[in-house]
């Protein structure tokens, strides 16, 4: 009889551990949740960058010195396919921060989409001037010299030197691809 009460307090105890760890698990895993933001930047439904664009504006609107806030604005409506607004709130906020070459580079990639391809190129120099290494000028400047302004002499360089900087990256290898079809005479189809 001993030995039955043993194994029923072993069970019983065990059962008790396991069930504990569940209820902690869910428990843990719902308050990780609620603590996550509802919308991370950069994803959601037209719905929801309709609701934070709104509520961005609302901020900006009674703080137009929240660099940040111009910021996430920008970058919604660049998401959004909104250029001209894109590139506003990006000036806003470099009026606020000059020398942020993630700023500059996406409003220089917004003033290519309205085809305003010498204000890209100004903003991708600006944006190299701060940061000769940053990737995303490099790579925007070569396709506004190669792809936009047909002068792939003046854009290849740049390319170049992205594969110096980044030589094994997927944008890498895309760049090779170019590079090679540009040497070949066929330049490569893109937006």
């Amino acid at each position: 009889m001993k030995n039955e009460n043993i194994i029923i307090a072993v069970v019983a105890l065990i059962a008790g551990l396991l069930g504990g760890y569940l209820v902690f698990s869910i428990s843990s895993t719902h308050k990780q949740e609620q603590a996550m933001p509802a919308i991370p930047a950069g994803s959601g439904s037209p719905t929801d960058y309709a609701r934070r664009i709104a509520e961005a504006e609302k901020v900006v609107a009674q703080d137009p010195k929240n660099v940040t806030v111009w910021i996430s604005l920008g970058n919604d409506y660049f998401d959004t396919d909104q250029a001209q607004k894109a590139i506003g709130a990006y000036a806003k906020a470099l009026e606020l921060d000059p020398n942020n070459p993630n700023v500059l580079t996406d409003q220089g990639v917004m003033y290519r989409r309205v085809g305003w391809y010498d204000k890209a190129v100004v903003n991708f120099g600006k944006a190299l001037t701060l940061d000769p290494k940053h990737l995303q000028s490099l790579y925007n400047m070569g396709i506004v010299y190669a792809v936009d302004m047909k002068q792939p002499e003046k854009g290849l360089p740049y390319w170049k030197k992205y594969i110096e900087v980044d030589p094994t990256s997927a944008t890498a290898i895309q760049i090779k691809g170019m590079i090679e079809q540009y040497s070949k005479g066929t330049p490569p189809a893109m937006k």
